[in-house]
């Protein structure tokens, strides 16, 4: 059996302050078309599908023109479950109706999918993102405290159609079967733009909750990586959707398994509408090395080494760059000593002189020199001058 993996759409999200969709958009018309030449038996989409639970409504139709050219128009099986950053209930919504047609949604319960190949048949096993809470109230025999135990008395339950736990543990043993989870599990490497599941290490679920599955689809970490065995995996999100990201290289992973359940995993990458790029250097270096053409159309952070005030830096940044999007300074913790209690100058109680030198140093990340603090009191003294002449 051949499909592929994927997760953390995100479809709606903005990034500071713009609208990604028309870059998502772009990144599943190639994601369609992958799907059609590479002839996959199945796709699955690990959670995550909505940036936020009640999604734009450009957002929806995205999805559901996607859907219908993927499940429709190519025959193509979609598995799909939903993440933290969804509303299970309404991206469940007539999952029971769209079963018939391939369309098959875990937005709120467990869900098992059987699907077959030349060799036979293949069990997939859909968890959608559960708090433990809502977990215990499906299973109150068992005890149920993090999302650990959470999501192995999901994948228990499920598997094979067990009614119990010690049937269903069996049952995982020596069969061609995919887990497709939302969960942040030991190991993995997070980004910014990730929202945690939970508070704590309380989230936290071990690789080897997946044992007996021959591969385990997982969303929720936007990294394309491996925890643990490389079957266990992050696919990674659709887009980089933080500067955190830059050196990310997106993909969907391509997973073909033969007979006896051996998977071999190929990243595919995805070619963005526009870059995420962090670029460091000064004013004058920043505008020079400006590129042509749509890698000048990419989203950017510029990090600025000059020592001295940048006026309307943004504003100089996007005549080279439209899409830089944030400046800093490249010396972050000095901008964070100045940002703290601390740090912060009491205008009551120092002198101009002293006033200066502080803000001086916030601004360059260097103290005044003699030369300049020369130069500050003479120019202050000559605003003293010109004040008195005016009494």
């Amino acid at each position: 059996m051949r499909f592929l993996h994927t997760s953390d759409w995100h479809l709606g999200r903005g990034f500071h302050g713009l609208s990604l969709l028309e870059d998502q958009a772009h990144v599943i018309d190639q994601f369609v078309a992958l799907a059609k030449e590479s002839r996959v038996d199945a796709i699955l989409l690990a959670g995550d599908v909505y940036d936020r639970a009640s999604p734009p409504a450009d957002a929806v139709q995205l999805l559901d023109q996607t859907l219908t050219r993927l499940v429709i128009d190519a025959g193509i099986p979609v598995v799909v479950i939903a993440g933290n950053h969804d509303s299970g209930e309404r991206l469940g919504f007539g999952s029971r109706l769209m079963n018939s047609r391939g369309l098959h949604v875990a937005g709120t319960t467990p869900l098992r999918v059987v699907l077959g190949d030349t060799h036979g048949e293949v069990e997939i096993v859909a968890v959608p993102f559960a708090e433990p809470a809502a977990v215990a109230a499906r299973y109150p025999e068992q005890t149920i405290e993090d999302s650990d135990t959470a999501l192995r008395a999901d994948l228990l339950a499920v598997s094979s159609g067990a009614t119990s736990a010690q049937a269903a543990s069996d049952a995982l043993q020596g069969a061609r079967r995919i887990a497709v989870a939302h969960a942040f599990v030991s190991g993995g490497s997070t980004s910014e733009s990730e929202r945690p599941l939970v508070m704590g290490n309380a989230a936290l679920v071990p690789a080897n909750c997946f044992d007996g599955f021959a591969y385990a689809a997982l969303g929720h970490l936007h990294r394309p990586q491996k925890v643990g065995r490389p079957e266990v995996r992050y696919s990674g999100s659709l887009l980089k959707y933080s500067f955190d990201e830059a050196d990310h290289r997106k993909s969907v992973s391509l997973v073909e398994m033969d007979a006896q359940g051996a998977c071999t995993i190929e990243e595919i990458a995805l070619s963005p509408r526009r870059d995420v790029r962090v670029l460091e250097g000064t004013m004058e270096e920043l505008r020079a090395a400006a590129p042509l053409g749509g890698a000048r159309e990419d989203y950017v952070l510029a990090r600025l080494a000059d020592r001295g005030a940048v006026l309307d830096a943004i504003g100089k940044l996007r005549a080279a760059y439209p899409n830089c999007l944030r400046v800093q300074r490249t010396d972050e913790a000095l901008a964070e000593r100045a940002g703290d209690g601390e740090a912060r100058v009491d205008l009551r109680r120092h002198s101009e002189t002293e006033m200066f030198e502080a803000f001086f140093a916030a601004v360059t990340g260097e103290p005044l020199s003699q030369e300049e603090s020369a130069a500050f009191e003479e120019a202050l003294a000559a605003v003293r001058r010109s004040a008195q002449a005016a009494d």
